[in-house]
């Protein structure tokens, strides 16, 4: 997952944007001062910390109410706007793996709806939300604690393992499908996913019985102008090939500035509605086999179809376009 939209500080009515990166930076920085500082002994206490600390992320993780209730995030949400649409009731007994569809460039809704405000829990009560994330951010120091208080965990898959081995149910799983990979076609307009070879969330659904749930979220592809780089271009192929050595894409995107609308790297004001489908129900089976993979991979690609092709007129979506698989 590239960049996301952790803290957001108002200025003059203007939410400003920073990303994970930057806030890892920061907090990266952070610890080098100290390493290097009168306070070293402080740095070494936390490596100690993080050493024994360094499975939670894999282990649900470790969030604060206190810190997925502040004020900025009602003022996060309320900026684009963000809203969580509900189709169907999901029965807190079960568990469940949300597919989030696209990516877009800094993930927003996913971030909004799932690690912020009471949206989640009113509409799903007895439910649980665990947004995964690359690992690699549960690596910087101090900036781990800080996503893991917001409901982020791992995206490893002995993390997802353990939100999905909950026996009494009540656990949701919350997986951006496309990956980095998907942020790279995040162009306003765009309806491209990176779905059709993605099948490693399909076996995990099928390992622990967790019904599946299609995610799409209308709008979130809106919020940024990307540099044009289609297939084959020189900037793609230079971007492709940086995620494979980083593990995360870099897509060059704009957007406004505080006092203009031309240029800068805050979000348009555009709305993000994203629909919660209606669950597929999932046997648990141990042991899956190709076919059965398949079979059920097939299931969601239809499903989320239909939960686009019913939702895209409510929210400008001319009729003649429809999702694109990959």
């Amino acid at each position: 997952m590239l960049l996301f939209p952790i803290l957001k500080c108002c200025q003059h009515g203007v939410p400003r944007e920073l990303s994970l990166g930057s806030r890892a930076q920061f907090c990266c920085g952070f610890f080098v001062i100290l390493i290097l500082g009168n306070f070293w002994f402080l740095a070494v206490l936390y490596l100690v910390w993080l050493y024994l600390d360094w499975e939670t992320p894999c282990a649900g993780g470790r969030r604060s109410q206190w810190v997925r209730s502040w004020t900025v995030w009602k003022y996060f949400r309320e900026y684009f706007p963000i809203q969580l649409i509900k189709t169907s009731d999901l029965n807190p007994n079960h568990n469940y793996l949300f597919g989030f569809h696209p990516h877009g460039v800094l993930v927003a809704g996913a971030f909004g709806n799932f690690c912020t405000g009471p949206s989640f829990k009113n509409l799903f009560p007895g439910l649980t939300p665990y947004l995964h994330i690359m690992p690699i951010w549960f690596s910087c120091p101090f900036f781990r604690e800080y996503i893991m208080s917001a409901g982020m965990v791992s995206a490893s898959k002995e993390s997802v393992s353990y939100v999905l081995n909950n026996e009494g149910g009540g656990h949701a799983s919350i997986i951006v499908i496309g990956g980095a990979e998907e942020s790279l076609n995040a162009h306003p307009g765009s309806l491209t996913l990176n779905v059709l070879n993605r099948k490693g969330f399909i076996k995990m659904a099928l390992k622990h019985g967790a019904h599946l749930v299609p995610v799409f979220s209308f709008g979130e592809n809106e919020l940024f102008k990307q540099v044009a780089n289609p297939k084959g271009s020189w900037l793609r192929n230079v971007q492709e090939k940086l995620q494979k050595i980083m593990g995360f894409a870099l897509p060059l995107f704009h957007a406004r500035g505080v006092f203009q609308y031309s240029f800068g790297l805050i979000p348009f004001r555009q709305p993000i509605h994203t629909v919660v489908g209606s669950p597929i129900p999932v046997k648990r089976n141990l042991n899956p086999t190709t076919e059965e993979i398949e079979q059920l991979h097939a299931v969601y690609l239809q499903e989320l179809r239909k939960l686009f092709e019913e939702h895209k007129g409510n929210y400008g979506i001319p009729e003649h376009k429809t999702l694109i698989f990959e």
